[in-house]
């Protein structure tokens, strides 16, 4: 059962069921459920597609993630930072609410399933750690403000063609003042504030519900449609019928780079949501690699029931936490009721109106615009504050997709710059203790003419190595004639390659022609192992190598550093 429960998570706590969690997981279930039927034809009609689809993606993705996911609170559904993307993706294909352009957003819900799947299988989660907090605060905060700008056509009536260029809309928005709908801004306004007062009131209540319930009624009663007010009308009811997406290469090729964007960003978003709520709980390990599969696998099935791209959403899953949620239970109520909704309740929406829709995105998406990120950045770290700026502003201004490459590119580049300039610290000891620090931020060390100590704070690659070489070397030649013993303090190093070997001969060569000695203290393991193999400590000499720098030094003084040998020699 442990075996097939590592696979299959919901077996891991579904047999020890504690009954007492039932009332709670019912509560929330039927609470992020609630939520979740606004939101998903909201976040349906924001991605380019009729809002009924909406609903079909809060169905299969939620019962899978149930099923598979390690996360028990993550509320898994339609969210709007995908919405945008796949409008963004999809529309420069087919034209929004088509026949193709539905067929092409589910196909890309396959494609998105199968490359988190694929990492998931293979162990591929750390990749996302190559996207840094500050490129995705800076792309996610932009993408909101792109996508609330997207949805001023409804809240203000306006016919503003589909764009994710911030200055197409304001653009288009300010041609087009004159033909505001003042009903449907009276009802978009009144959608934003209401929704806004009742979560300062208590975050629990549905307030995406309560705008829905009472713009239908102002509609239905008010006979604002004859006002130019925009209704959903007529809301297909049943469920999904299982279908295999239609396709063909050119569309998979097309879809290709966006697919590879949203399995990203979804799976940060899931995951940054889930550790988040599972360090409140502690009863369970969040596993990235077991998320990717449950996020894949329910992307997978949801398209095969129409269903576009899914991931966990943060609104809904910190309401399903508060309102009690202690298992995928409450999963599996929520999508219970987008059933029965299906099922019975779509004619209740025909007197839905868009600027209803369209408030509640913008209420959600405006939580996502971190100011508070950029403003702690700025006063600690001014480099990560320019990254975000970039990725900030490339967003908003190139497009979202272009954004995401930037962000990817720009944490890229800085990996690959820290890795190839390595920090060197020129080390001197304390006084009256064996102990040594970096002199450039100590004034009181003792310092020896005679040696020079540097520690080397990374892995000596074929990336760095002609830096490490060089950068020593000019420390070497700094100290001239009077320099007798350079002592290289690995304790920061944890491996070395073959390009990093090679260097490290180079040195030692070059020292001994110098008549200079080499000695190196604080070796851990891996680099111990490495030196084996290789032959290293053969071709500096097994007595240049000291378990702590004092023992170099004490060594080269000619006091008693014997006994520690076989601590640094033997591989453990």
């Amino acid at each position: 059962m442990a075996k097939i429960a590592k696979y299959l998570p919901i077996l891991g706590w579904l047999p020890t069921y504690d009954k007492t969690h039932l009332k709670g997981d019912i509560g929330a279930g039927i609470t992020v459920g609630i939520m979740l039927i606004p939101q998903g034809m909201a976040y349906a009609m924001l991605a380019g597609l009729p809002p009924i689809y909406g609903l079909y993606a809060a169905i299969f993705p939620q019962i899978i993630y149930a099923l598979l996911g390690t996360c028990r609170q993550l509320a898994v559904g339609p969210v709007a930072l995908d919405s945008i993307l796949v409008a963004t993706g999809v529309g420069v294909i087919a034209t929004a609410g088509s026949t193709q352009y539905i067929q092409l957003a589910i196909l890309l819900a396959m494609m998105i399933g199968v490359i988190q799947l694929v990492m998931g299988i293979f162990k591929l989660g750390f990749l996302v750690n190559f996207l840094s907090r500050p490129v995705i605060s800076g792309f996610t905060s932009a993408a909101a403000i792109v996508i609330a700008l997207s949805q001023l056509k409804h809240l203000l009536g306006l016919e503003i063609k589909n764009t994710s260029y911030i200055h197409e809309i304001i653009q288009s928005v300010f041609s087009k003042l004159n033909t505001v709908n003042l009903a449907t801004l009276s009802l978009g306004l009144a959608g934003i504030i209401i929704i806004l007062c009742l979560k300062k009131i208590k975050s629990a209540i549905p307030g995406a519900l309560v705008v829905v319930v009472l713009g239908s009624l102002c509609v239905y009663f008010g006979n604002l449609a004859n006002l130019g007010v925009q209704i959903l009308g007529s809301v297909p009811e049943g469920l999904p019928a299982f279908s295999l997406p239609n396709f063909n290469f050119s569309d998979i090729q097309q879809l290709t780079p966006i697919a590879f964007s949203i399995a990203f960003i979804g799976f940060m978003e899931s995951i940054a949501i889930g550790k988040s709520i599972q360090s409140k709980h502690g009863n369970y390990k969040i596993k990235p690699n077991q998320e990717l599969i449950a996020l894949g696998t329910g992307n997978i099935v949801g398209s095969l029931f129409k269903a576009f791209p899914t991931t966990g959403g943060f609104s809904r899953t910190a309401i399903n936490e508060q309102a009690g949620a202690k298992t995928g239970i409450a999963a599996l109520i929520s999508a219970l009721l987008i059933v029965i909704t299906l099922l019975f309740l779509t004619p209740l929406f025909y007197y839905l109106p868009n600027a209803i829709l369209a408030s509640i995105i913008m209420v959600a998406v405006i939580g996502l615009i971190d100011l508070q990120a950029a403003k702690k950045l700025w006063y600690q770290n001014r480099r990560d504050f320019w990254m975000l700026m970039v990725t900030f502003l490339g967003t908003l201004f190139l497009g979202i997709q272009i954004g995401i490459a930037v962000g990817v590119l720009l944490s890229l580049i800085l990996i690959i710059y820290d890795t190839t300039n390595p920090y060197f610290a020129v080390l001197g000891k304390i006084p009256g203790n064996p102990y040594y620090r970096n002199i450039s931020r100590f004034d009181d060390l003792e310092y020896n003419d005679h040696i020079l100590i540097v520690r080397f704070d990374a892995r000596l690659y074929y990336a760095n190595a002609a830096v490490f070489y060089d950068t020593l070397w000019e420390l070497i030649e700094e100290k001239g004639a009077k320099l007798q013993l350079f002592i290289l303090d690995a304790a920061s190093m944890n491996n070395v390659d073959s390009s990093g070997m090679a260097i490290l001969k180079e040195l030692a060569d070059a020292l001994k022609k110098k008549q200079t000695d080499f000695y190196i203290a604080n070796l851990k393991g891996p680099v111990r192992d490495v030196f084996h193999k290789t032959g290293f400590f053969n071709y500096l000499g097994e007595d240049k190598f000291y378990l702590k720098t004092q023992h170099a030094v004490d060594a080269f003084e000619g006091k008693n550093a014997q006994g520690y040998s076989r601590y640094v020699i033997q591989s453990n």
